[in-house]
């Protein structure tokens, strides 16, 4: 039987799509960030301003930004509404539909219908597109400094155009699909959380010591030293540089990181880790990020936001510093001594001040191996709930794209 969707594209375009170059659909341009010298172009600003931030709190469809500039702040106009923007440096590929006039930082590039397509062009459809678009671009970044997408290519990516009824079609399906999606994640999340809730619960329990045996060492007697790179000694080789956006705050493992070499690296590109050493962000504590270093990472960079604290092995093993980082007893610690009101920090000389038990290395060992099979239920993304959600998000994309996939219009 056919659906309506395929009786549309029956009727409308048998012969196929026609596609064009991205520059020849859209006013492409990059956002930027008005001066934070000039108290003018911020203060009782009530203009959007977006950043990726504003996805990661309030979503892909976005009516207002977190922060706010003035009208002095712009540089000519104002983006229009149902614009769509696109990382294209650093988290690449993320992009979100903007329903308000507005600007972006300039991590984003700007989509703007052009004026003779904005009646052919349904805003939610190229914002569903865009899922397409952000995986190009994650496959097309130059190699050299920062990542980045190779904008030529960008503007010369292959859009396709179907019949406007097609694309109202393909919105209400995906529209509905999306609702049915994130009804379902919703369930599995308050599951997984109900289950992380009850992890912290135990592991608090085990980590909760009384035994006058127990000996309790500050952090800093039982790390050691941490080096920092010496740029002047480099000359283009790469390293991997881990930033706060890197460690993911649920699973707390390193995803995605930047390339570097001396004459791209942050000023806060400093630490040299290693295997097997534990991050943990002292700028904004509060957002837990904290992650132990897996061998992908070994000898490359992190930034000074992180406290590495690496495990003298002959006191303290590598996992039990980690556990200890997760626990809630480390987490009040950290809310009396951080520092700030907007954007809180604790020094590091505060986190390795923080006391910790220190049993002896089979105990720890006994000790950590059933942390350990608690979390790989709660955590482990290849089991349970956490795989779970990760197939419905698989299935919904496979979804996603074939009714994104059309043939091309042959002239």
């Amino acid at each position: 039987m056919m659906t309506n969707l395929d009786c549309l594209i029956a009727e409308l375009c048998p012969d196929g799509v026609e596609y064009f170059e991205l520059h020849e659909l859209f006013t492409i341009k990059n956002g930027y960030t008005p001066s934070k010298a000039k108290p003018e172009y911020w203060e009782g600003g009530t203009l959007p301003w977006f950043r990726m931030e504003d996805i990661r709190k309030n979503g892909r469809i976005l009516s207002d930004s977190i922060q706010h500039i003035t009208p002095i702040a712009i540089k000519g106009q104002l983006f229009t509404a149902n614009s769509i923007i696109i990382a294209t440096t650093a988290t690449i590929g993320e992009h979100a539909l903007l329903v308000a006039d507005s600007l972006a930082n300039q991590r984003f590039t700007f989509l703007s219908r052009k004026l003779n397509h904005i009646e052919d062009l349904d805003p939610k459809f190229i914002f569903y597109y865009c899922y397409k678009l952000g995986e190009w671009c994650k496959d097309n970044v130059n190699a050299s400094s920062f990542s980045s997408v190779d904008m030529d290519k960008f503007r010369r990516y292959y859009f396709p155009l179907p019949p406007l009824p097609i694309q109202q079609e393909i919105v209400r399906i995906l529209d509905k699909f999306t609702a049915f999606e994130a009804e379902l994640e919703a369930e599995l999340e308050a599951e997984l959380e109900a289950r992380k809730k009850q992890y912290d619960y135990y592991k608090d329990l085990i980590l909760n010591f009384n035994d006058d045996a127990i000996t309790w060492m500050p952090l800093k007697d039982c790390v050691l030293p941490i080096s920092n790179i010496k740029w002047s000694l480099q000359y283009e080789i790469f390293y991997k540089y881990i930033d706060l956006t890197s460690v993911d705050r649920d699973l707390h493992f390193i995803a995605q990181t930047q390339n570097i070499n001396r004459n791209n690296a942050p000023s806060r590109a400093q630490q040299i880790v290693k295997t097997g050493d534990i991050l943990f962000g002292s700028t904004r504590p509060q957002l837990k990020r904290f992650c132990l270093v897996n061998s992908e990472f070994n000898e490359q960079i992190c930034s000074t936001g992180f406290c590495v604290l690496r495990a003298n092995t002959e006191i303290v093993l590598q996992k039990w510093i980690l556990f200890q980082v997760a626990s809630s007893a480390f987490y009040s610690y950290i809310e009396k001594y951080q520092q700030g009101a907007s954007y809180p920090s604790i020094s590091n000389a505060n986190i390795k001040n923080y006391i910790i038990p220190i049993s002896p290395l089979a105990e720890q060992e006994r000790i950590v191996s059933i942390l350990d099979r608690f979390n790989t239920l709660v955590n482990d993304i290849t089991q349970g709930l956490p795989a779970e959600i990760a197939a419905r998000r698989k299935q919904y994309e496979y979804y996603r794209n074939k009714l994104l996939t059309f043939k091309e219009k042959v002239s």
